[in-house]
């Protein structure tokens, strides 16, 4: 699914490809990590990480968005497929300077409420965390419906405002989040620090997967 993503932002945006360094490979927690970042003109950064662990029987798919010239929310897709069930994550997060209407993406979900809703829990960031985000668990025949909601509702998020942004400000609002991350935690966050320590996984989610700090 991150594939047909890629390819609707290539579509609208031109992507560059930025080098991810030692980060492209990673191993954690069992799983090997391939990740790719790219720098879009007239959206901001974006990543994709795809991981395969425990034999084949797991796999996990991730495509960041942290939109720093236009003023939409930031993005955080999560496939997960694992022992015949397949989730589907969702998160939309306020990094927003002007109005913003969610309207588009709550009508594209409101067209699969048959579909079983997973609880997310509760987290930190709960409060910056938008209603128009999705959580989703499955059996993998239904793998095909998720797949249309995840397309629906991502051409819906990046058709919803072409309100430019300062990227100073949406940078410092995008950093409240991935600092809040570092220093709160969280499933992938902790998995990363057991893994590759405090300094690595700053470095990986400041400059790769968010980029918030790329210089």
């Amino acid at each position: 699914m991150t594939n047909k993503l890629l390819e609707v932002l290539k579509s609208k945006f031109e992507l560059c490809p930025i080098d991810a360094g030692e980060m492209k490979k990673l191993k954690a927690n069992g799983m090997s990590f391939d990740i790719e970042a790219y720098s879009a003109k007239g959206l901001g950064h974006i990543s994709v990480m795809r991981a395969k662990g425990f034999f084949g029987l797991m796999k996990m798919d991730t495509l960041i968005i942290n939109p720093t010239e236009i003023d939409l929310p930031l993005y955080s897709y999560d496939r997960i497929f694992a022992m015949g069930n397949d989730t589907l994550i969702v998160e939309l997060y306020d990094t927003l300077v002007c109005e913003y209407s969610p309207d588009e993406m709550e009508q594209v979900k409101s067209q699969y409420s048959d579909l079983a809703e997973r609880d997310p829990g509760e987290h930190w960031y709960d409060d910056i965390k938008l209603a128009a985000s999705i959580s989703k668990k499955g059996k993998k025949s239904e793998s095909d419906r998720f797949d249309e909601l995840t397309l629906k509702h991502f051409e819906a998020y990046l058709a919803s405002t072409d309100e430019k942004a300062d990227v100073k400000t949406k940078q410092e609002k995008a950093s409240y989040y991935v600092e809040g991350l570092l220093k709160n935690g969280g499933p992938s966050t902790d998995v990363f620090k057991k893994a590759l320590g405090e300094e690595k996984t700053q470095k990986l989610f400041r400059k790769v997967l968010f980029g918030t700090e790329l210089n």
